[in-house]
């Protein structure tokens, strides 16, 4: 894998936001957003794909969310959209981003589309891999992958073979036996130093009200088999984005940009080269 650079940056509220980067300073840059869930961070998120990139000539710049990953992970607050979206924002802007290409997984995507909403001028394109947040959140909570991710995460019993299971809940039943053990146990580093509120006090909004808003091309990419975001959510983007293309996978969990690598590096430089 292509060596990672990593700063730390003072964000509004007191806050650290750690950037790993990758790749030529000249590069176009493609920021790399990761989803949620115990241990979760940006290298972990997308080290199947960095090298791809890299060797695109983009300048890889992976952030890990506040409650995530080397970030602050402040406890008794909300862990609002809002909260995920300005503080990656004000350190991507300290790190000298002008205009990126936002690539979002999940929770991730929720965060490319809300600081597009926001800050229209800063994406030139989207890449969301099964992105939540385009629907209530109340809804999210219905969907089987969720279920199985109840836990003992945040207490004493939190151990590496939980956090094993709850990684193979997020992939397709193909794909788990090729899990590595050593990002599970990178995973888990992380996920001992993170409070409940990270996700327990996650709170969502429902953007698809606004997705009519965005002009950037966007393209969504997603599994079949998704317990967490159902896939249909694919026809909202098709339906009420100025230019948005999909790309379904069968025999594929939540994890597209993990489960099928190979595909998704390929799609989604070609579709940043346009």
């Amino acid at each position: 894998m292509a060596d990672l650079t990593q700063t730390t940056y003072r964000v509004a509220g007191g806050y650290d936001i750690v950037i790993a980067e990758a790749g030529p300073a000249d590069g176009t840059p493609v920021v790399f957003i990761h989803g949620s869930g115990p241990g979760a961070s940006g290298a972990s998120n997308f080290r199947g794909n960095i090298a791809a990139f890299v060797d695109a000539g983009f300048r890889v710049i992976l952030p890990d969310l506040i409650g995530y990953g080397g970030s602050s992970k402040p406890e008794g607050l909300d862990y609002t959209l809002h909260l995920f979206t300005a503080t990656l924002y004000d350190a991507l802007r300290q790190h000298g981003v002008e205009q990126a290409h936002l690539v979002g997984n999940s929770l991730g995507g929720g965060i490319a589309l809300l600081m597009t909403l926001d800050h229209p001028e800063f994406t030139a394109r989207m890449v969301l891999m099964a992105p939540g947040c385009v629907a209530e959140r109340e809804s999210y909570f219905v969907m089987p992958g969720i279920a199985k991710m109840v836990s003992s995460f945040g207490g004493p019993d939190f151990s590496l073979a939980e956090q094993k299971r709850l990684i193979t809940n997020l992939v397709h039943p193909d794909f788990a036996p090729a899990i590595p053990d050593a990002l599970v146990e990178e995973r888990f580093a992380v996920a001992r130093t993170q409070p409940k509120d990270v996700l327990m006090r996650m709170r969502t909004p429902d953007l698809s009200p606004r997705l009519h808003e965005i002009a950037q091309p966007v393209f969504v990419l997603w599994g079949l088999n998704d317990e967490f975001c159902p896939e249909a959510h694919s026809r909202l983007f098709l339906d009420h984005c100025r230019d948005a293309r999909a790309i379904t996978f069968g025999r594929t969990g939540h994890w597209v940009q993990v489960e099928r690598a190979a595909e998704f590096n390929a799609y989604a430089i070609d579709f940043l080269n346009a």
